[in-house]
Parts: structure tokens; C-alpha cells; sequence
């Protein structure tokens, strides 16, 4: 049975109006789906009976199983999504002040083997289909009763390598039949992968922001292995092609890790790296979180020199709020609650 959440407007519509349906009507589904955050088709009032009863029989609206939800001091929450095969992704609800932002995952598990990171620990399992991409941002709204105001691709995964998905999740997500999310509201994050960042920029206008985590190759490719088959080069010239939102800063996201990529020297070192573009950037620096089994640490006080040093270089740099960092639901710390559900089906 198909997955109605896995359709573009477009595609629905066609469907609909070859079985006779309104042409007004894909449009009242996907309100009634992505403003209404509405699953079941029964509920959908403004739609004929016999229509209804035609979407029961063909299509699915099927929305994960919330198994765990746990809530930080500071506000944020941690979802786990139980998937159809048993597999389990983690998304996390992040307050700030009005904002409110979803961050979403891609894939179950990631490739990449950051070793910085939770995710990278557990290895690639799989993709997510487009609903299921959708259903985290819908699950989350109809449990909190609000939706977001901020959507983020920064949970578990690599997004560009799901890019077919990802592409037809984010023109749901910012089409004005859809979620109609600002495009500058919308983020993907990627630790850069050259041919994929243009392709991004050829199918959607969204905000891009880089996870670089270190100023030169041999750094990045001690703790991001995929640094070796796409150097620091080759990412910042795909960035300087891509078609970010007119007027906004470029946001390069930095991990900082005690005695690793944490010197001043790394920072005049990144300084010199950003300088040489003609695309405007802003530092997100990132106190590393600790999880289970990483032999890393969080730096202290040279988070703050290091941002001197980069503000010293007219380099617009901000640290980030540790969110949610207690339930580890913080930036890196994701896959804890999704690696023992795996271990419990390998038994």
C-alpha cells in the first residue's frame, strides 16, 4: 500500500484526479496531514465519506511509535521512534526563548565514523523513506499540541547521502501546500560531500551549514574519516557555489575537542581557511559532549580564546547552548537508546 507522506503535492493530485476526485482535494489532504498534523483519514471532516473510504483502502498514513521520550532540566526533549522493522531513530525538540526546532534524522545510524560522534559509533544500518523523515517533524507536534518554528537536519546521519529523500521531504516541508516552512528556517548539516552539496543547491533553496570541526586535512582526517576521499578544498569550493539564502551568513559548525583541534593555532588556522572565500560565514563553535565509550573531552576557558581569536580576524563566532546534554540528546550524542534496541534484536 503506498505511503501517502511519501508523495509530492503534484504526484497526489494526479492520482486523486485520475480516480475522479476534485482538483481541490490534494490540497485539503495535505492541510489536513501537514498543518493539522492529522493521521487518521477518518477524522478528515471536509472530505466526502466515499472518498475517505477510498484513501483508507489505497494509501497509508502511518506515524512511528513514540518508545521512549525523556525530558531534559533545561526543556529540551529526546524521542525515540520505534520504525516498521523494528529499527529505532532519535529525535530531539530543542526550546529557545520563541523558537522551537525539530531536529530530524536521515538515516538509521550514519557511514561516516566521525569518532566524535554517537551516531558514527553504531555504523550505517539504513535510509529513511520520505514519511519517515516528515513523520518525526508531525509525531512531535501533535505530542508538544504546537508546531515548530525551526527545522533542523542535524540528528542521525549524513542527509546528503539520502539525498532523494531529503529533497522531497524539504519541498514538503517548505512548500506553501505542505508545511509551509520559510526556506531560512529550514537547515541541512553536512560534514561535506562536494557533488551532493551541488545537487542539494540544483533541487531546493534552504539554508546549508558545514560540520568542519578542524582547519586542515590532516586534523579533519584523524577524527572524520571522510575527509579522505573529500578534502577541505574540495568542500569549500562546492560551498562557494551553492546557492545559499541572499544576504545570510554561512554557517561553519566546529566541535570543539580538548587537544585536538582546539588551539589558538587551529583558530588562526581557520581564520586564514574562511578569509580566503568569497562567501560570508558564521562559526558555530560546539563544546564536544561526552558520551559512553569516547575517549575525547570538552575543552574549558579555550573555547572563549578561541573565539577571540577568531573575532580578532572579523569572523562573526558563536557558542552554542548546550541543549538537552544531560539526556544525552546533545549535539553528537544521539544513537544511545537506537544502538540497544540493535542489540537487543541481535540476541
Amino acid at each position: 500500500m503506498q505511503e501517502i507522506k511519501d508523495l509530492l503535492y503534484e504526484e497526489l493530485k494526479e492520482i486523486l484526479e485520475k480516480e475522479g476526485f476534485p482538483s481541490y482535494r490534494a490540497g485539503q489532504i495535505f492541510k489536513w496531514i501537514y498543518k493539522k498534523f492529522v493521521c487518521n483519514f477518518k477524522e478528515m471532516t471536509d472530505i466526502k465519506k466515499e472518498e475517505r473510504e477510498y484513501l483508507e483502502r489505497n494509501f497509508e498514513n502511518y506515524i512511528p511509535e513514540i518508545c521512549e521520550r525523556i525530558s531534559s532540566a533545561d526543556g529540551t526533549k529526546k524521542y525515540a521512534f520505534l520504525l516498521k522493522d523494528k529499527k529505532v531513530i532519535e529525535s530531539v525538540l530543542i526550546p529557545d526563548g520563541k523558537r522551537l526546532t525539530v531536529c530530524v534524522s536521515t538515516q538509521v545510524g550514519c557511514p561516516l565514523g566521525c569518532t566524535f560522534c554517537k551516531t558514527g559509533k553504531m555504523g550505517f544500518i539504513r535510509n529513511l523513506s520520505t514519511s519517515e523523515i516528515l513523520s518525526q517533524i508531525i509525531a512531535i507536534a501533535r505530542d508538544v499540541g504546537v508546531k515548530p518554528t525551526n527545522i533542523v537536519f542535524m540528528g542521525m546521519g549524513e542527509p546528503l547521502l539520502n539525498l532523494k529523500n531529503l529533497v522531497r521531504a524539504l519541498k514538503i516541508i517548505t512548500s506553501e501546500e505542505g508545511m509551509n516552512f520559510s526556506p531560512r528556517k529550514v537547515t541541512v548539516s553536512t560534514a561535506g560531500i562536494p557533488h551532493l552539496i551541488e545537487e542539494l543547491g540544483k533541487s531546493v533553496r534552504i539554508s546549508l551549514s558545514l560540520s568542519l570541526n578542524a582547519p586542515d586535512n590532516e586534523t579533519r582526517s584523524k577524527i572524520m574519516p571522510v575527509n579522505n576521499k573529500y578534502p577541505i578544498e574540495e568542500i569549500m569550493a562546492a560551498i562557494e557555489r551553492y546557492p545559499h539564502p541572499p544576504k545570510s551568513l554561512f554557517t561553519i559548525e566546529y566541535v570543539m575537542i580538548k587537544g585536538v583541534n582546539s588551539s589558538i593555532d587551529h583558530a588562526k588556522k581557520l581564520a586564514s581557511l574562511l578569509k580566503k572565500s568569497k562567501r560570508r560565514f558564521k562559526v558555530n563553535l560546539i563544546n564536544f559532549n561526552p558520551f559512553e565509550g569516547c575517549e575525547f573531552e570538552p575543552v574549558g576557558d579555550e573555547i572563549f580564546k578561541f573565539q577571540e581569536e577568531l573575532l580578532k580576524n572579523s569572523i562573526s563566532t558563536t557558542i552554542r547552548k548546550r541543549k538537552g546534554a544531560d539526556i544525552n540528546a546533545a549535539c553528537g550524542q544521539l544513537g544511545g537508546i537506537a544502538s540497544l534496541y540493535l542489540k537487543t534484536q541481535e540476541v
